[in-house]
């Protein structure tokens, strides 16, 4: 069978080391000719992952595409369907995902619980609907990793909100913030990973997460309901990760959706039965979904670029955390570094979370990624 990526970054490499254990030959296509996956693919492709003839040309005589990123050409993707490529996550779903506009309003149509929202073109528009703040301002499209959303709490803030279409979401009174990723095969199978609770870093991106989320067992129940209405209203093959905000008051609300193998799952590698990289491949190739549930207690710590930190990358304390019981080092090959860049991820296994949290902070006090 003839398999291809679109994307060869870290999501990309850690999908590529699964599915060698599955003697799966990987075609990738990226923008980047340094990708981490550049060395370690089959074959390796470079060039857009927007531009149509690309994608189209690259995937013709594969029998089956999935994707690490949504920042895709999706119309190719839809001729390459027409003409009997296997595209999984379906083609429709990627175009829904990647304007955030078109999801707030699949979840209203299909009674999916979200913030309140308007839709807005303009900062024109952004002014007049300033009786809607405190509220975060998201691009329709092109926001990633942070990036592409602005809080205005105020009307001092107005003049960094975005003239472009874009969506206002009223801000909620935030308890916890969670991720559940599930899988869905073309036979329909769905399975979910237990929920994970996420803590953000100032600059919009995840710092770290522990599994499992504590939060209680009928909001768990919940939001897992909601995650799956989400994959079968959806329709969708591959995987699916469903970022959730708990509120003080007990709401459980859908904040957005990644049709991918998303960093709210990278700790599922050591941290559970199977991961999220074999459940992909398990479920584009309509094999048995595996075993979602934890090896016990497990969390993540984002490896990010230091501030003020551009070039050649060095990498700091990673022999110091490798003394620590339970700790586990993931590199991403990246050669430069650049302020607030993901550069790797550090898994940490521990019998409790108060373990966990005492772990952590030695990770995070010590490893660093630093310019030469």
């Amino acid at each position: 069978m003839k398999l291809g990526n679109l994307g060869g970054g870290q999501s990309g490499r850690m999908l590529l080391q699964t599915g060698m254990d599955y003697n799966l030959n990987v075609r990738i296509l990226d923008g980047d000719p340094h990708a981490p996956c550049s060395h370690l693919a089959a074959e390796f492709m470079n060039g857009s992952l927007l531009d149509y003839n690309t994608v189209f040309n690259f995937g013709k005589d594969l029998d089956l595409i999935t994707i690490e990123i949504e920042a895709v050409n999706a119309d190719a993707l839809e001729e390459l369907e027409k003409v009997g490529v296997k595209v999984y996550p379906q083609p429709s779903v990627i175009k829904l995902i990647q304007d955030k506009r078109l999801q707030k309003l699949f979840y209203r149509e299909h009674g999916i619980p979200t913030s309140d929202f308007i839709l807005i073109n303009n900062k024109e528009a952004l002014i007049a609907h300033q009786d809607f703040l405190p509220a975060f301002q998201k691009l329709g499209r092109g926001g990633y990793d942070g990036r592409g959303v602005v809080k205005l709490e105020t009307l001092k803030d107005l003049h960094n909100g975005f003239d472009e279409p874009s969506l206002l979401e009223r801000l909620v009174d935030i308890d916890k913030e969670i991720s559940i990723i599930l899988a869905r095969s073309p036979s329909g199978e769905v399975s979910v990973f237990p929920p994970v609770e996420l803590v953000y870093h100032e600059q919009n991106l995840v710092d770290y997460l522990i599994a499992p989320a504590a939060i209680p067992l009928e909001k768990e129940k919940e939001a897992i309901q909601i995650a799956k209405a989400l994959i079968e209203e959806l329709e969708m093959v591959g995987l699916l990760a469903v970022e959730i905000f708990i509120t003080k008051s007990g709401n459980v609300l859908v904040n957005e959706i990644a049709p991918r193998p998303h960093n709210s799952g990278h700790q599922t590698i050591e941290g559970n039965y199977t991961s999220q990289y074999t459940q992909l491949w398990r479920a584009i190739l309509n094999l048995p979904l595996g075993d979602t549930r934890l090896r016990g207690a497990s969390a993540m710590v984002n490896l990010l670029g230091e501030e003020f930190h551009t070039g050649i990358a060095k990498y700091e304390g990673i022999y110091d955390i490798m003394e620590i019981e339970g700790v586990y080092v993931h590199l991403y090959g990246k050669k430069v570094t650049k302020p607030f860049r993901k550069m790797g991820h550090i898994t940490i296994l521990d019998e409790d979370r108060k373990g966990l949290r005492e772990k952590i902070e030695l990770v995070k006090r010590h490893a660093r990624v630093i310019s030469m």
